[in-house]
């Protein structure tokens, strides 16, 4: 899932460089794959299929799609190619979320979501020492695609027996039915705060090589920037599992809010290969902490609904990050687009930490019954 997500974005100043793909359609593409993953997200909150079946299904899509992505058959045949991909990494982050984290809780050791949240960061580094390495060698974009399309096949090999080994019950069950009109106040906090969270990762994680290779050129130098992103958002899930988040989940996404507004914003305030690299661990450090957090937060609140908050959540997520290329794409011709931004980005973020924490209680606070 973190190939199919994610290797666009080292890939993408490769598409440069071979097509001379200007920024407002490498911000197409992205906001392509976004509405993909905006469909799959809203599909899942009615789908009623086998959990393990779905991740199956979108784990092949995930590999067939990064594949095909070699042909260039021109810019609509790659902007249908990223949003299948998206509505299958929908498909894939919120069933196997729920199956991992139930399957966990049901033997006692919750706090091993961290290594499943870890894959998706594993997913990133893949990509981005393969991109580098290409790079290096002044190989194109075809051959980032194909490799990683077959990585994403080798892994969904490994991955299927699994799933085929799951039982028909218990943690892979659909879930019982939910209906959002009769959700409490506090749903509709974690949806928006983690639609906030979705606008303000979205712009170095989909932006953050290009704008490093603006400002240094050297692919040696700029390429290293995905890697650690990604190697910032596997190790940080597996030391959160080693400390525990099952806890103090929303404790944890507020800090880590904190965290990633000043790593979105590390490109403004040092344009250097430090601030890239600091703007990478900032956000590719907290990007899996969050989703991980907040999945543990909507299935403490919402018990036997998690699926439906997992879906709900993602929606708002996908929403936000539809949004980030979009202003992107809308301010391409400013000299301080990015700069922009990337502000707005950290604003959000910042305001999300705030409502989720105690001092904004009373405002999702059910309204007190009215007596005779």
């Amino acid at each position: 899932m973190g190939i199919g997500r994610f290797a666009f974005t080292p890939i993408l100043p490769m598409m440069q460089d071979d097509f001379g793909l200007p920024t407002q359609q490498g911000a197409l593409l992205a906001t392509l794959n976004y509405l993909g993953y905006l469909a799959g997200a809203t599909a899942a909150i009615w789908l009623r299929a086998r959990g393990t079946t779905i991740v199956a299904g979108g784990l092949t899509l995930i590999g067939a799609t990064t594949l095909a992505m070699a042909a260039a058959f021109g810019m609509w045949w790659w902007c249908a190619l990223r949003f299948v991909a998206g509505v299958a990494s929908a498909w894939v982050l919120i069933y196997a979320s729920t199956w991992a984290l139930q399957t966990l809780a049901a033997r006692g050791r919750p706090a091993l979501g961290g290594v499943v949240f870890s894959g998706v960061g594993a997913g990133i580094v893949v990509s981005g020492i393969v991109c580098l390495a290409l790079m290096t060698v002044h190989a194109r974009s075809a051959a980032a695609w194909t490799t990683l399309g077959a990585l994403a096949f080798a892994g969904t090999a490994v991955v299927l027996p699994a799933l085929r080994a799951s039982p028909p019950g218990g943690p892979v069950a659909s879930a019982p039915k939910f209906a959002i009109a009769e959700a409490g106040r506090e749903f509709w906090r974690l949806v928006l705060c983690y639609g906030c969270f979705g606008f303000g990762y979205i712009l170095p994680a989909t932006f953050l090589p290009v704008m490093a290779k603006s400002m240094l050129g050297d692919p040696r130098l700029f390429g290293w920037a995905w890697p650690v992103f990604g190697l910032a958002a596997a190790v940080s899930t597996l030391l959160l599992s080693r400390g525990g988040i099952a806890g103090r989940p929303r404790t944890t996404w507020i800090v880590a809010n904190l965290v990633m507004a000043v790593g979105v914003c590390m490109p403004l305030a040092s344009p250097s290969l430090y601030g890239v690299i600091a703007s990478a661990l900032g956000v590719g450090g907290t990007i899996m902490v969050i989703t991980m957090a907040g999945m543990q937060e909507a299935r403490r609140v919402a018990g036997a609904h998690a699926a439906n908050y997992f879906a709900a959540m993602t929606t708002a997520f996908a929403v936000g990050q539809v949004l980030g290329p979009l202003v992107v794409g809308a301010l391409a011709r400013n000299r301080n687009g990015y700069a922009y931004a990337l502000s707005i980005a950290a604003v959000l973020l910042v305001a999300s930490a705030v409502l989720l924490s105690k001092s904004c209680d009373r405002l999702f606070a059910p309204p007190p019954r009215v007596t005779q």
